[in-house]
């Protein structure tokens, strides 16, 4: 019999080799403008998304972005094709890095982006991400988000495909750095309920 308890079915495994092809609902980017960092402030700027494939996110950033480069590891059909961790990205070239990393990865696309980066970094992880005595280490003793916006609705994260009738039990949240600012303290903010407000039928074509 399947073990369906939460404690089980938030966890999500994928082997060392894998793309972690998990494609992010568009809907759940345009929450991180709209509520995160704010689509007035983003108008004239540039952005990378380096782990775009098939460019569900890349689209939706595009909407609030005045140019968006897109990139991925593997041939999706959307994009360049460059692995994000080694291809010579001059530093500070794009205004903003805004990815949903692999997430066995995640830690080496924080680190690169901030490098990348002028104004500002932002990725979509497993609410869990905040957890390992080696990412506070790596990341957050020095370099804490200024942001950490957890959804309150799940964000259902399907392998290879958005899907609108998609559920799941993890929870997600957008890791926020303002590199052009300097905050005395990360700011905790919830994502208030949004996908049907967020979401478009033609997400789904």
């Amino acid at each position: 019999m399947q073990n369906t308890s939460h404690a089980v079915m938030a966890q999500r495994v994928e082997p060392a080799t894998s793309l972690d092809d998990f494609p992010t609902p568009p809907w759940a980017t345009r929450a991180l403008i709209e509520h995160a960092i704010g689509a007035d402030s983003v108008r004239d700027k540039t952005c990378l998304e380096p782990a775009c494939g098939r460019g569900h996110m890349a689209r939706a950033l595009a909407e609030y972005f005045k140019d968006v480069g897109s990139a991925d590891v593997h041939r999706y059909g959307f994009g360049h094709v460059r692995d994000f961790l080694t291809y010579p990205y001059e530093a500070k070239s794009h205004d903003w890095v805004i990815t949903n990393p692999p997430f066995r990865l995640a830690e080496d696309f924080v680190d690169r982006a901030m490098t990348v980066a002028r104004s500002g970094v932002a990725i979509l992880a497993r609410t869990v991400f905040l957890e390992s005595v080696g990412r506070y280490t790596a990341i957050f003793r020095d370099r804490p988000p200024s942001v950490f916006a957890q959804f309150s609705e799940r964000v259902p994260m399907l392998k290879g495909r958005v899907d609108r009738k998609g559920s799941t039990a993890t929870g997600y949240a957008w890791f926020v750095w303002h590199l052009d600012k300097t905050p005395a303290h990360p700011r905790l903010t919830w994502i208030p309920p949004c996908r049907r407000v967020l979401e478009r039928d033609a997400d789904y074509a």
